[in-house]
């Protein structure tokens, strides 16, 4: 982002055309970027451990507590930190790093502890938290007043969540522990009966599991290995691939139960992620079972993926399309002003919405 002008550069593995590696990728942006200097460069990690901080200064002390918590998201923090490490060989700015975990952090412990013991150190986090917080900050501006009620947010793509959101904070989320819990996803299993793990732990080794869990479940196994996609799997005419979708809708529908059932009720329910803002498909299967709770889909706005979903009768029903990047600059602008003592035109924010 240059004087308020926003520029997005996307890099993909695939195809002989396409880069191969994330140093590659680098280079690329390099090549796209001239002779541009950045002044400041945030980051989306995963994972921020136990801090309540939305974003922090990666110094050298930061950048060690990142290494030492790689533990937590294996397969995603070694790439986070790889590009602090890209940009640092190149540009001599401060970099940010800005933590998805981070709005969670407002869940009470009836929604994060688990019921193993405590002397474990393992417990839900969360995920997904940067665009959650984008959204928080988008509802008053549609909603108002009722954007402080009881809103669940739906945070459907590749990877998948969901989150009960009260007066624009986190009160709990089906991420758990790790990236690969709670609903099923493109390639991740979601919550799986622990008895169904230790079984699978007596027939594979450790990246063999990871693998299985992560790469090879999810949509990609429901469907018999048809497609992980979404979009795909909605143009088919396969059985395998109609179950798949018939699943994910009704895994999402159990979860908004849920929590309806944990609030005493929900006021609105927002749709974020590549799934959730483009698939009418499945916001109509999640929404038909949902006239219980007072929530009816408009058709048309349906068809045309409108802002506002739902018919006048019904409580609000959003699209809200996911900006974590957006977020990510607002979060590290305002620390960067925050650090320095200087103004950046941004609302100052602490490390949650209010």
């Amino acid at each position: 982002m240059t004087n308020g002008e926003r520029k997005n550069f996307r890099y993909t593995y695939s195809g002989s055309d396409y880069v191969h590696s994330h140093a590659e990728a680098f280079v690329a942006l390099l090549a796209d970027l001239g002779n541009k200097q950045p002044t400041l460069i945030a980051h989306r990690f995963v994972h921020g451990g136990e801090l309540a901080d939305a974003a922090r200064l990666i110094d050298a002390n930061e950048r060690a507590r990142l290494q030492s918590i790689i533990y937590l998201a294996p397969l995603h923090m070694p790439t986070n930190l790889l590009g602090v490490d890209l940009c640092a060989e190149q540009f001599n700015c401060p970099q940010i790093a800005c933590f998805d975990t981070a709005f969670h952090s407002t869940i009470p412990e009836i929604a994060y502890r688990l019921a193993i013991p405590q002397s474990l150190k393992i417990r839900r986090y969360g995920f997904h938290g940067i665009n959650y917080a984008y959204v928080a900050q988008q509802l008053p501006k549609i909603l108002g007043a009722t954007a402080k009620g009881r809103i669940v947010v739906a945070h459907l793509g590749h990877g998948a969540s969901l989150c009960l959101l009260e007066n624009l904070r986190s009160v709990d989320t089906s991420m758990g522990y790790s990236a690969a819990g709670g609903i099923t996803m493109g390639t991740r299993c979601g919550d799986v009966d622990p008895g169904v793990m230790l079984e699978l732990a007596k027939r594979f080794d450790d990246a063999e599991l990871s693998n299985l869990i992560y790469e090879q479940s999810g949509l990609l196994a429901l469907s018999d290995g048809e497609s992980s996609d979404m979009s795909a799997l909605t143009a088919s005419n396969s059985k395998s691939a109609s179950f798949a979708v018939a699943y994910f809708a009704r895994q999402v529908l159990a979860a908004i139960g849920s929590y309806a059932a944990k609030a005493g009720g929900i006021d609105a329910l927002v749709f974020t992620g590549g799934i959730g803002e483009h698939s009418k498909q499945v916001r109509a299967l999640i929404c038909e079972q949902l006239g219980f709770l007072d929530f009816a889909l408009n058709t048309d706005a349906n068809q045309a993926n409108l802002v506002i979903l739902n018919n006048p009768s019904s409580k609000p029903i959003l699209i809200i399309r996911a900006d974590e990047e957006a977020e990510i600059a607002r979060l590290a602008k305002n620390l960067y002003a925050e650090v320095n003592h200087v103004s950046t035109g941004i609302e100052s924010r602490q490390a949650q919405s209010s």
